[in-house]
């Protein structure tokens, strides 16, 4: 399976402000840029990733959504979404996102990807749009995008082939995961075969919110 990237976006120095909030800004306002981009084993050159508890990270490093997504999303707000304002450093095209399973491996330019967890919206993601039931429609529609750890560094730029080069046997996919934590909680144990593949700092509290639904069963 082969996709596309349309553009790379990062935030650079341009953070959103949030007053009366800790932290009080946010990266999520990223526009794209040009040229090739150089990933690094935690984000993209010139991204800035403000609260890494829920953006950064080893399993976080960077954020794709589907231009196929993005174009629901305009239709449904009667607005342009450009690359970018969904806070993703690369905006993608001829790939399913809801169908990238955990663990999955992309090759862009020089760079190998691994799909690692969705992105769960959060109350920035509403202000930022100024859509105030943002997060609860985000939610219930389930295309969140992916994130993804860099296992081999590069550069990336506009214009490259996104190759999805091996995919796990489990069959995963991240919306799955999304759907079963956020509202199917009986079904956690069937995670358990993506944890390997999920952020480090996540894979501890996912385990044990499994072996409780275990013990409830």
């Amino acid at each position: 399976m082969t996709g596309r990237l349309e553009a790379v976006c990062v935030s650079g120095s341009d953070l959103l402000p949030l007053p009366d909030k800790r932290p009080n800004r946010s990266g999520i306002d990223k526009h794209p840029v040009a040229g090739r981009v150089a990933v690094h084993p935690l984000g993209l050159d010139g991204d800035v990733q403000v609260n890494k508890k829920h953006h950064g990270g080893e399993g976080q490093a960077v954020y794709a959504y589907a231009q196929a997504d993005a174009d629901f999303w305009s239709a449904e707000l009667g607005r342009e979404l450009p690359p970018g304002r969904f806070g993703e450093n690369l905006r993608t095209s001829g790939l399913d996102l809801n169908e990238a399973v955990f663990g999955e491996r992309w090759q862009i330019g020089t760079a190998l990807l691994e799909v690692t967890a969705w992105r769960t919206p959060c109350a920035n993601f509403a202000r930022f749009w100024g859509v105030p039931d943002l997060v609860k429609r985000f939610a219930a529609h389930g295309a969140t995008g992916v994130y993804l750890r860099v296992l081999e560094t590069g550069e990336i730029g506009a214009g490259d082939a996104v190759g999805v080069v091996s995919r796990p046997d489990h069959g995963i996919t991240v919306q799955t995961g999304f759907r079963i934590v956020m509202t199917q909680r009986a079904r956690l144990p069937e995670l358990e075969p993506a944890l390997p593949f999920m952020p480090v700092k996540d894979q501890s509290v996912l385990a044990a919110k499994i072996e409780r639904q275990r013990a409830r069963a």
